[in-house]
């Protein structure tokens, strides 16, 4: 496993770090953080990084569960929050989406495991007392 963990004090800050991850990151990403961590702020710049739109366009798909940024090679951004059962994320098509070989970020993932691919990329992110982020991008394979 390889990793690199990066500080950021602003959500400025953590859109600029996802602007940066944006054109190196392929495959399925899973974004890891507690409520209010940052996990669609960094989406914003990883979307608008690779081009697709912009950070302004991206927000958080809690009630639609997906949002596709971009066509010729988009990005998809999804959040299980309000999923309980594996059952209900089996209905979304993933297994689809994670062999298409586009981008596809997810938020609270982690809660089903069994669902993941073993080669994917884990971006932690931990919020600190003083408002700044923590974020450790791992890559699994």
């Amino acid at each position: 496993m390889e990793s690199r963990t990066f500080q950021t004090q602003t959500e400025d800050d953590t859109i600029a770090l996802g602007r940066q991850l944006g054109p190196e990151l392929t495959g399925v990403v899973l974004l890891i953080g507690n409520l209010g961590a940052g996990k669609t702020t960094i989406t914003k710049g990883i979307v608008e990084g690779r081009g697709v739109t912009s950070a302004e366009e991206v927000s958080s798909p809690t009630f639609t569960l997906i949002h596709q940024y971009g066509d010729a090679d988009p990005v998809y951004h999804i959040d299980l929050y309000r999923l309980d059962e594996v059952r209900e994320v089996e209905t979304l098509g993933l297994d689809e989406l994670f062999s298409s070989g586009f981008l596809v970020l997810l938020e609270w993932a982690e809660r089903f495991p069994a669902l993941l691919p073993q080669q994917r990329t884990e971006i932690r992110i931990d919020s600190r007392p003083d408002d700044s982020r923590q974020i450790t991008v791992a890559t699994l394979r």
